[in-house]
């Protein structure tokens, strides 16, 4: 009963659109209008639905005929294709190959590149330093006593001006003390030559008495002599007369030799009382010194730097009281490496930049002692220093140790504590070889290139450790 119920449906045959019609001579079904083309409402199937009749819409309205295109015409194109395709490849392939034989990248932005050139190498060091001036001095106080200052920090002075003074009662009474052992010394000095004066005239009056006794003596036997030739003077008259005349000569030679010996001694007395008096000259002097420097002096033209005590203070012996810098005369105090202190000698070639300007110095000294692996050294300019210099100004020296002439050399960078000295990425068509090298000497911007490189090469100077041991970097614009 279920077959009885079903309607039957009529299917229309496909159209091709490509075929023929009869109504069409030339083959295309447009070729007569739209006359040869069913009716929307012709053109479908008919589904038969209870009592009435539907109809189901074919494609055949959608339909449109393509045009075919000749077979040269794809050949061609298919050509053209494959030619673009080559030569694509082409251009492509160097890029290619080296990215194939590179082990990493990097763009070029992100290095720096240096080319190995010929020229003089100048082995130096660069340290930074202070301007200080040649000549600082810092007035102590020369007793203890109350100090009174004239000027401040910053006040402009002449050589000689009063900065103040130092109030010594305990000084001033000690050179009046000294003074007055002074006019005592001189008065025994004095004493001294009055009484030697008159010893020496004791002597000269006693030997010329015994001078008298021996010419008395001589005349004595004189007389003897006659007597005795004419028989009135027997022989012990005559030679008790020539006795007397030997007492009387040796008198006189022993005076002689006495007042020689006073004399001496009373030389050697006044020459002591003299010695006494010098020495309390002395003494006096050197009060008369230090009370003077009680009265402080500025002891160069500058510029009061510092002011180390409150006016009216209570100083001691030695107490710092007031820094004057000389402004005519700088130096540079720098510090060292350590392992440069050797070849820092005094009178080392240098040059400190000021200003964009580079102005000749030499090292003057340099300390014996090493602080936290540094030392400490004096740079002073050789010819006049510039213009414009400030106490404890920050410039940037240049030590210059050794100049060497025609070597083959490349710029300094962080590539040289990367490889040790010993590697460097040599650049070859845009890709980075590591390449061995032997370098010799360092300077501050510049490295001397022994062997490995050739003049013209061009090599990474920037950190080569990101490399991480890349035998090839390819390098990217």
């Amino acid at each position: 009963m279920r077959e009885s119920r079903r309607t039957p449906v009529r299917r229309r045959e496909r159209t091709d659109v490509n075929r023929p019609r009869p109504s069409d001579p030339g083959g295309h079904p447009q070729a007569q209008g739209n006359q040869s083309l069913p009716r929307p409402e012709e053109a479908g199937t008919s589904l038969a639905l209870g009592s009435g009749v539907a109809k189901i819409p074919d494609s055949y309205s959608m339909d449109r005929p393509v045009e075919r295109r000749p077979r040269m015409a794809r050949n061609a194109l298919a050509i053209g294709v494959g030619v673009v395709a080559a030569l694509v490849g082409i251009a492509l392939y160097p890029s290619v190959s080296r990215w194939l034989q590179s082990e990493a990248t990097v763009s070029l932005a992100q290095i720096r590149v240096g080319e190995v050139t010929r020229g003089d190498l100048v082995r130096d060091i660069s340290v930074q330093g202070n301007v200080v001036a040649a000549f600082h001095p810092t007035l102590f106080s020369p007793a203890r006593g109350i100090a009174r200052l004239d000027v401040k920090a910053g006040a402009v002075v002449d050589e000689g001006d009063v900065l103040g003074r130092v109030e010594s009662p305990e000084l001033q009474s000690l050179l009046d003390q000294e003074r007055s052992s002074l006019l005592s010394s001189q008065a025994d000095l004095e004493r001294q030559r009055i009484e030697a004066q008159r010893t020496e005239l004791q002597n000269e009056q006693e030997l010329a008495l015994r001078q008298v006794e021996l010419e008395a003596a001589q005349r004595a036997l004189d007389r003897a002599e006659r007597t005795r030739r004419e028989g009135l003077l027997n022989a012990v008259e005559y030679e008790t007369a020539q006795d007397q005349l030997r007492v009387a000569d040796l008198r006189v030679k022993l005076a002689s030799q006495e007042a020689g010996f006073e004399r001496e001694s009373l030389a050697f007395e006044v020459q002591n009382r003299e010695s006494l008096v010098e020495r309390q000259r002395l003494l006096m002097s050197d009060l008369e010194r230090r009370v003077d420097e009680l009265l402080l002096r500025s002891p160069v033209a500058g510029l009061v730097s510092r002011v180390h005590i409150q006016d009216q203070d209570a100083v001691a012996l030695g107490t710092p009281l007031v820094t004057v810098v000389d402004l005519s005369a700088f130096e540079v105090e720098v510090a060292i490496p350590e392992s440069y202190a050797d070849e820092a000698a005094p009178g080392t070639p240098a040059l400190i930049d000021y200003e964009g300007r580079e102005w000749p110095a030499a090292v003057k000294s340099i300390s014996p002692e090493v602080e936290g692996a540094r030392v400490r050294a004096i740079v002073a300019f050789t010819d006049r220093a510039p213009e414009g210099l400030k106490q404890n100004q920050r410039v940037s020296t240049r030590i210059l140790f050794e100049t060497r002439r025609d070597v083959v050399k490349v710029p300094r960078g962080p590539f040289l504590e990367a490889g040790g000295g010993r590697l460097a990425y040599r650049i070859e068509d845009g890709i980075a070889v590591v390449t061995p090298i032997e370098t010799g000497a360092i300077s501050v911007s510049e490295v001397e290139i022994l062997a490995g490189l050739e003049i013209g090469d061009r090599i990474i100077l920037s950190e080569t450790a990101r490399f991480e041991g890349a035998k090839k970097i390819l390098l990217r614009r």
